[in-house]
């Protein structure tokens, strides 16, 4: 699901610049479970247009473009990489160009290897030309950070460069896939709570990946698989939801698994997930169809965090763990959360993403 909003102090530096009076966060985590006002609301029955919707959704609060990418060198050496950017409007419907603008931009850059992890994090406003994203032909950028269609591409998302670098490292892959887009949830309408929280939500999760990582001056020749996923709402999770638990999953057999816990109060969580087939047709999984045990947990940045988990999804006869590279990738952004790298044994084997927000 991934969104990583933005910090309130962050937004009052920010709206002071343009005259804008910040108003209070709303409630649950990080303001995403606040009312969303008048902006655009999620509804089922949605029919996507493409490329389209690979563009931005100004009547909509928040949505996100987000990849990750499971990664080997010559050495047999794993890493992970993180590439995101976000759109969140402060109202409905903004396009204006200049300073008057109301939408703010914030790109998150991960890499982890075995021995450490790096994340970066860039700020923009919208209309002066530092951020945005195109549909036609796709580009998603933040300064010198980018998400693009190559030319000459098929199609917007069937040969992608991406790249982005921070202190200490950086990286450039090539992506590539003749696989179709999967629509998650419920054709693409992906329910966050039983109270009627939802987004819209797709995903590329073919993709492989080539090119190469620098980690503090030294580069590494890098393939693997990745997975691009695609989100917007005005309000995706319930006021009482603290964080959620999110795993993008390549098993071996050429078969995908996203699935995710919403934490909310008194224990009471949300699930909710996809099978993806290896042709890519997507089965929603019902929330008593899934189970996510955290096994173990690590201290990190003071927090103790559940780096090992227990998925079971008995209706595919899938019984494994999961076992992150690092257990350390603590993404220290302006609101800082745990994403990286993880790999699965037991019935299937594979490798994958997870992301824990809220702890």
């Amino acid at each position: 699901m991934n969104a990583k909003p933005i910090q309130t102090l962050l937004l009052a530096l920010l709206l002071a610049v343009s005259g804008c009076e910040p108003t209070p966060p709303p409630a649950g985590f990080a303001g995403l479970g606040g009312q969303a006002g008048d902006f655009a609301q999620v509804k089922p029955g949605k029919v996507f247009s493409f490329p389209a919707d690979h563009g931005a959704h100004p009547d909509f609060r928040i949505e996100w473009w987000y990849l990750t990418a499971n990664l080997e060198d010559t050495q047999g050496q794993r890493f992970g990489v993180q590439w995101t950017l976000f759109r969140s409007a402060l109202a409905p419907g903004s396009t204006e160009t200049g300073w008057s603008n109301r939408n703010l931009w914030i790109g998150h850059a991960g890499l982890t290897s075995a021995n450490g992890h790096h994340s970066a994090q860039t700020l923009a406003r919208g209309g002066i030309g530092q951020a945005g994203v195109n549909a036609v032909p796709f580009n998603a950028w933040i300064d010198d950070w980018h998400l693009r269609s190559q030319p000459g591409a098929e199609h917007a998302l069937a040969a992608m460069d991406v790249q982005a670098h921070g202190d200490g490292f950086g990286y450039q892959l090539a992506l590539t896939s003749e696989r179709p887009l999967v629509l998650q949830g419920e054709q693409g309408y992906s329910r966050k709570s039983d109270a009627g929280q939802a987004s819209y939500y797709y995903s590329q999760p073919f993709f492989t990946a080539a090119g190469r990582l620098q980690i503090d001056g030294k580069q590494y020749q890098v393939k693997g698989r990745a997975w691009l996923d695609r989100e917007w709402s005005s309000q995706p999770l319930a006021a009482d939801q603290s964080g959620w638990d999110w795993f993008s999953l390549h098993l071996d057999d050429g078969q995908q698994l996203m699935v995710f816990r919403l934490r909310g109060a008194g224990g009471q969580h949300f699930l909710s997930g996809n099978w993806i087939d290896a042709q890519g047709r997507s089965t929603p999984l019902a929330p008593g169809s899934i189970s996510l045990r955290p096994l173990q947990d690590t201290a990190v940045a003071g927090r103790q965090i559940p780096t090992r988990w227990a998925i079971d999804i008995p209706s595919h006869a899938l019984h494994v763990q999961t076992t992150a590279l690092n257990a350390k990738a603590w993404m220290a952004v302006g609101t800082p959360y745990w994403e990286g790298p993880v790999t699965l044994t037991g019935s299937h084997g594979g490798e994958g993403y997870l992301e824990m927000t809220g702890y």
